[in-house]
């Protein structure tokens, strides 16, 4: 299915704030001395603090499963997989206007672990593969609201028709998760353990090698997961993984995190509707 996307197929600069930045007027500016100026240049150099919650952390997270971000050629196989980049913009402009905050995994974990405080109503806008589109149309919308997207990236899709190193550089810096799935997208229950850990472990090292980021979480290929592969996402040491099972994430099945998939056709008011089911 992916395959044949990608063959027909030819970041936002930042996510919703989840705290406020700290900080003072630098010393030589406010014209302290002493303990004065000290005390204004640690706060000016302090971290900002998290907000953390109060009380329970554990309310679900829809997660948005998007695959292509383009218009479905009439020869096309699957036309589901393929959104317009005009349905696309709809619907996170009419999430936005709904009072929907984008935010990433990495975020949403923060908030189940610790308690760090997430927008009152976030969303994780999450896209698989590593396509062309990814970069040419969902990043300017991603962009102009202000949301950060998750991309699930499959590494053999990198600079093979799909997305450029560049591209994915460009997402990192507009304040895009990347996170891995896999090195050529295998079925996972078929594979014999070696095989398991290098798509795995070596997919999760690679990214981090090339792009520099955490990789924290892991998206399962088609969908396909047993208790085997669950395991091998556990000891490769991943947070959490993403299946194709439809519903919101929840804290308590971190390793099979449901999303809502969006089709072509859904439009703005049926990834409402779906987000209200």
């Amino acid at each position: 299915m992916r395959r044949t996307a990608l063959a027909l197929a030819a970041l936002v600069a930042t996510g919703a704030a989840v705290v406020g930045c700290g900080g003072g007027e630098d010393a030589s500016r406010a014209g302290g001395r002493g303990t004065a100026a000290s005390s204004a240049r640690a706060g000016a150099d302090a971290p900002a603090r998290p907000a953390l919650v109060t009380g329970r952390h554990d309310r679900p997270v829809p997660i948005l499963m998007y695959h292509v971000i383009n218009r479905a050629p009439a020869s096309s196989p699957y036309p589901d997989l393929w959104v317009s980049a005009q349905d696309f913009e709809d619907q996170m402009r009419a999430l936005a206007r709904a009072g929907y905050h984008g935010v990433t995994l990495d975020q949403v974990d923060a908030y189940w672990r610790r308690g760090v405080a997430l927008p009152a109503k976030p969303v994780v806008v999450s896209f698989d593969d590593g396509y062309l589109s990814h970069y040419t149309k969902a990043l300017p919308v991603l962009r102009s609201v202000r949301w950060p997207g998750v991309l699930n990236l499959e590494l053999n899709n990198v600079g093979r028709g799909g997305i450029s190193a560049r591209m994915v550089r460009a997402l990192i810096a507009a304040g895009w998760e990347i996170d891995s799935h896999t090195i050529d997208h295998p079925d996972l229950t078929t594979l014999a353990p070696d095989r398991l850990r290098h798509e795995l472990v070596d997919s999760r090292a690679e990214i981090r090698r090339r792009f520099g980021v955490p990789a924290n979480f892991f998206c399962y290929p088609s969908g396909r997961f047993n208790a085997t592969v669950v395991a091998a996402v556990r000891a490769a040491g991943y947070r959490g993984a993403t299946t194709t099972d439809s519903g919101l994430g929840r804290p308590g099945s971190p390793f099979t995190l449901r999303r809502i998939r969006v089709n072509a056709g859904d439009g703005a008011d049926g990834l409402l509707r779906k987000l209200a089911s």
